[in-house]
């Protein structure tokens, strides 16, 4: 039987409207355009032998790596808010984004680590 507009669906809603931008939001894409083109030149000198200790190298993580890691924690702003606002539509979609924000956490932790090492070296 179809589904009329007067009667009542018992599906969830798709998605729950954000209350406010995250600081970041509006600058995502090309931050995250420059941490890629930093990040390729330092990938690129190490493929073409250079070292840990080269410039270039040293150069490329000492931009990307900060480039990286601030958007991807004003991603995880975005995300945790999201969570909170799903928990009281629907319980499973806010869980499931607070995976999601586990994820965003280690990836932070393990950028800043191995641009640390990479540093360092």
């Amino acid at each position: 039987m179809p589904v009329l507009d007067r009667q009542a669906s018992a599906a969830p809603p798709r998605r729950v409207p954000e209350t406010a931008p995250t600081p970041l939001q509006a600058q995502y894409i090309n931050l995250s355009a420059i941490a890629l083109v930093a990040g390729a030149v330092a990938i690129t000198a190490l493929e073409t032998g250079s070292t840990l200790a080269s410039p270039v190298v040293k150069l490329g993580i000492l931009v990307a790596a900060p480039i990286l890691i601030i958007p991807t924690a004003d991603a995880s702003l975005r995300i945790w808010r999201s969570a909170w606002a799903w928990l009281p539509v629907d319980r499973g979609r806010g869980l499931f984004r607070f995976a999601w924000l586990a994820a965003a956490v280690i990836g932070i932790v393990v950028f800043g680590a191995a641009a640390f090492a990479a540093l360092v070296a």
